[in-house]
């Protein structure tokens, strides 16, 4: 079936499916009495991640949706603890306490989710993040190490939850064009309604960039819809619908001295085989919310397609068929006096990978079958965890999770022999924590939680005896912090050590060939993750101006503990210490300006062996705006003013040399603006 045909398809379903709910259901109260259930918006949000011992934060879209937003690192660049290190277009690397360090291209070590129901990630775990609309979204959730139980701990980073709006806080209309350099352009619109018990919500949005660098074009088109259904203040179900297409060449890595001295220049092999990845995708799903008494259920269920044209070494032709589901119940009530929280669940992600891999020859065309091969993939988790206040102001904190999962490769292409293999895991995670409500605003927590990670399918785990042996990375994590507000200023202080055995790395091995998979010995994450805000009074121009202060700092100290072959040097990857900080004056009237920093003092290494180091960098912007948060907002940015040459990631290697060809340049100058109206 073609794509238009499953998109059309699916959303007949969702329609058909809505249609009848709708029918089913009764007429709600008016709207200012109506308990939404089903769904939070960013306070509660904010109020519930209060609840978690642990490094957990809310990014509302008033942080990031007067900017280009032209992928995840507009979303998340002040979030502690998160080191987002664009690519090319829409794909970045994201770590979260060193996870996923070593992904040339793709993600992993984290879980991401949209409306906490339908994952971003496959069901063998890996991540692509063409499909993320960085502007569609009303607020994201960041949850930093184990402390996102109900998505799942068997993630060193955690996890990111992308929540899109509804029909119940939405504008009824909305409205942007942003465009600027590097033929940068992208339109988006919304509509969102509200008829009684129904509600629903609309995007759609559209882009295109030439690119920094040459053979770094693309293009974009993404749609996303929800509609939800009140039967009552104690029951809702919603439907989310999301479907995109994304076009993107891919310039390759460079050397280092190509990258520093000519940044815009693409690797000529890659040029010269066009290699390109291309994805369209559906998601379709629902999630429902009753009340009974004191405990609320969520349930819900997903479906999703993808197909990936993804001509690089090779042509990879590939297909993702993932479903599954999940059964969450959070139970608030006294015992023998006591405040008690008991959450529990069942999550199910299963899936198959259909995967054809042909000779890329010169120019994307696509050559004899090299590889043919189906992975299948299960996944059934099982979590609990039990909040109960031995104090009214301390809660003692105990949670678990098992995960039962499988992984069954059935290999198609016999030529080069027979790689299909089976292996299953049964992990268990449990984590102990304290939280401490210290005053009114501010809290002080502490836990010791474990994690457990498994080779995604790209690891070859069957092709041969050494990959075969490929072992889950289990990680035994430390941590202690505190976050509040005290009047005008807002904080969130973490602080982490994690102990890691086996860890997974994707080593690069050459610039037209698969990263190579090993374990690690044992390696050691620990840092401090940092976060402060504030809104200064300054009566300066006009009576209620002020002076709005964002600051982000992230300490990583990652190395290996007595390696066999690397001894304790560094983890690459990443810089030791990295900061965001903004500084904006904001008039009563709507204006505001102010510049930003992103600074990476300090070298980091592009390998194991620490022979090749990553230069340190700075880089000044500055934006300029006007924002009432009703009708017309404009805005105008300018990034690296001083037009600073630097690494902005790095594919890491084993041993590197200066010849290795694993450096992506940053961006130059650029400037855009933005124009949105609502309605």
């Amino acid at each position: 079936m073609s794509y238009a045909a499953r998109l059309c398809a699916t959303a007949s379903i969702a329609t058909l499916t809505l249609s009848l709910t709708v029918a089913e259901g009764r007429a709600q109260p008016a709207r200012e009495t109506v308990i939404v259930t089903g769904t939070r918006d960013a306070a509660q949000a904010a109020a519930d991640l209060q609840r978690i011992a642990g490094g957990a934060e809310v990014v509302r879209d008033t942080a990031f949706k007067n900017t280009p937003v032209q992928n995840i690192k507009d979303i998340l660049g002040y979030v502690p603890g998160v080191i987002t290190q664009p690519r090319m277009g829409d794909d970045a690397r994201i770590s979260i306490r060193g996870s996923g360090l070593s992904r040339a291209y793709g993600a992993r070590g984290l879980a991401m989710f949209y409306d906490g129901i339908v994952p971003l990630n496959t069901s063998d775990g890996l991540i692509d993040l063409f499909d993320i609309d960085p502007s569609a979204y009303r607020y994201v959730e960041v949850y930093r190490g184990a402390n996102a139980l109900r998505y799942g701990a068997n993630a060193l980073g955690g996890a990111i939850n992308l929540v899109t709006p509804t029909g119940r806080d939405a504008a009824p209309l909305d409205a942007r064009m942003d465009a600027g350099s590097f033929g940068y352009v992208k339109g988006q619109a919304s509509t969102a309604g509200v008829s009684g018990a129904f509600d629903y919500f609309a995007t759609l949005s559209g882009q295109r960039i030439d690119g920094y660098r040459q053979h770094s074009n693309g293009d974009a088109v993404r749609g996303n819809f929800n509609a939800g259904y009140q039967f009552s203040p104690d029951a809702e179900t919603r439907f989310y619908l999301a479907a995109t297409r994304t076009n993107q060449r891919i310039p390759g890595e460079i050397t280092k001295s190509q990258a520093l001295n000519t940044p815009t220049m693409a690797n000529p092999g890659w040029v010269t085989q066009d290699q390109q990845r291309n994805v369209d995708s559906i998601r379709i799903a629902n999630k429902t919310t009753l009340h009974f008494d004191q405990t609320v259920v969520d349930v819900g269920a997903f479906y999703s397609y993808r197909h990936v044209m993804h001509p690089i070494y090779q042509w990879l032709d590939y297909t993702v068929d993932d479903y599954g589901g999940f059964i969450r119940a959070v139970d608030e009530r006294q015992l023998g006096g006591l405040r008690n929280r008991l959450t529990v669940g069942v999550n199910l992600q299963n899936g198959t990978i259909d995967t054809q891999q042909f000779v890329n020859l010169a120019g994307a065309v696509k050559g004899a079958l090299a590889a043919s091969m189906v992975d299948d993939s299960t996944n059934l988790s099982v979590y609990a965890e039990n909040s109960l206040y031995v104090q009214p102001d301390l809660a003692v904190i105990l949670g678990m999770q098992y995960l039962d999962a499988g992984r069954d490769r059935r290999d198609r292409f016999l030529t080069d022999g027979d790689q299909s293999g089976k292996k299953n895991y049964g992990l268990f995670s449990p984590r102990f924590g304290l939280l401490w409500d210290a005053g009114a605003d501010w809290q002080v927590f502490a836990n010791i939680s474990r994690s457990a990670e498994i080779p995604t399918y790209d690891a070859n785990s069957f092709a041969s005896p050494a990959s075969a042996n490929l072992r889950a990375q289990r990680a035994t994590t430390f941590e202690i912090g505190t976050r509040g507000r005290s009047g005008m200023i807002g904080w969130d202080l973490s602080l982490y050590r994690s102990n890691i055995k086996d860890e997974l790395q994707c080593l690069t091995t050459g610039p037209f060939s698969a990263c190579s998979i090993i374990n690690a010995g044992r390696t050691v994450h620990q840092g401090i993750e940092a976060g402060l805000d504030a809104a200064i009074p300054v009566s300066a121009f006009a009576p209620g101006d002020s002076l709005a202060i964002a600051a982000a700092y992230t300490y990583s100290d990652f190395y290996f503990d007595a390696d066999a072959l690397y001894g304790n040097n560094e983890l690459p990857g990443i810089p030791r210490q990295y900061l965001r900080a903004e500084l904006l004056y904001k008039h009563p009237s709507g204006f505001y300006a102010g510049p930003n920093l992103e600074w990476a003092p300090g070298h980091y290494f592009a390998d194991n062996a620490n022979t090749l180091a990553v230069d340190p960098y700075a880089l000044l912007n500055f934006k300029v705006g006007f924002d009432t948060g009703a009708q017309w907002s404009a805005y105008l940015e300018g990034r690296n003013l001083a037009d600073k040459y630097y690494i902005s990631t790095v594919a890491i290697a084993g041993v590197a040399s200066a010849t290795s060809e694993i450096f992506n340049p940053g961006t130059g100058r650029a400037v855009f603006g933005g124009l949105r109206f609502q309605w």
